[in-house]
Order: structure tokens, then sequence, then C-alpha cells
């Protein structure tokens, strides 16, 4: 599948608003095994090679895995304050985990292990996530390898179906939706804000 040409938009917003820090988070929303909804903020860790796959991190140990594992779908909602632009985004999460086979997406999450920072990396050999809380000593771990990640070290990869981004600026505002096609190739339509 080729570039999505959501692409261009999206990354010209995170050009122009590279220069605040909150631009590289977004708010993932998933629902809970339970049917309820469920949202994070999550950080933007780039594509995925030359593909239109969004990389985000989390530990196998979360709730958020369980969720996603159930049920593999949910929505991106990411706002640029400098801009004033929206997109949201709806797609399938895909899990890559220590147990996936594939080989080229363990290479993917291995290679995003040893882009985070130490204090990233610390953060997955820490106490259980969610449960009730630990002694400070649980906090203070050794520093773990920077090459071979940690086995609850998890990888998300957002393949994005549907996005929708709203121009806030501008009398009326602008908004296009960019949605996959039943012969799989991205269209845009200009809609009424």
């Amino acid at each position: 599948m080729s570039i999505a040409p959501w692409r261009s938009p999206l990354k010209r917003a995170l050009h122009r608003n590279r220069n605040q820090p909150h631009s590289r988070y977004f708010q993932l929303a998933t629902v809970q095994i339970n049917g309820r909804p469920t949202n994070r903020t999550v950080v933007f860790r780039g594509f995925l090679g030359q593909t239109n796959k969004l990389k985000i991190i989390t530990d196998r140990r979360s709730d958020k895995f369980e969720q996603i594992r159930q049920q593999p779908w949910g929505e991106i909602c990411w706002y640029f304050t400098k801009t004033r632009e929206q997109f949201r985004l709806s797609g399938k999460i895909i899990l890559v985990d220590s147990n996936n086979s594939d080989q080229e997406l363990q290479t993917a999450r291995q290679l995003v292990w040893q882009e985070i920072s130490d204090n990233a990396r610390i953060q997955f050999a820490w106490a259980h996530p969610g449960e009730k809380r630990a002694n400070p000593e649980a906090f203070s771990p050794s520093l773990p390898d920077a090459i071979v990640p940690l086995d609850n070290f998890c990888l998300l990869l957002f393949e994005p179906v549907k996005v929708d981004h709203l121009e806030l600026r501008g009398e009326p505002q602008n908004r296009w939706i960019y949605m996959i096609n039943e012969l799989g190739n991205w269209e845009a339509l200009e809609v009424n804000p």
C-alpha cells in the first residue's frame, strides 16, 4: 500500500508545531472488554518504515494490552495548538509483543526499544502497572539492556482506515475525510466542517 494522502498534511502539522513538545502526544481511545470506552495519552514514535502505521509503545502488563488484544480497534485524536488542526484517525491496532512470530515486526520492536530513552526503558522494569503501590525500591531497578527489549515491552502499530482532518482556522473552516475504498486505495473528500 502506498503512502496515504493524509500523511502530507500531518507531516506539515508536525513540522509547524515542532517547537511545542506536547505535539508529540495524542489521545488513543479503545474499548474495554466490558464494552466501555477508555482513553489515554500516548507518545507518537514515528511511522513504521514506508507504511501508514503509527508506532506507539506499551507495557504488556498494562490493562491497555489486554483490551487491545480482545478488541483491536481504536481511534486517535491529535490536536495541534499552534496551527489549530485536529486529526482523528480510526483504525486497527496490531500488537507486537515478545511472542509475535513475525520477524520483521520483532525487528521493528527491537529498533523502537533501542530508540527510546533510558528513562523510558527503565519504566518497563518498574513494578507491575495498575497494581497496589509497590515499595520505593520497585521503582529503582537496574537499567535494562539498551539492545534487547524486556519481554513486557510491546510495540503497538496503529493502522488507520479513516482519517478526519479539520483545520479550525479559516471562515469557514476546512475539513477533509480520507478513507480506504473497497480496492484498498485511499480517497480524499473535502466536506463541510
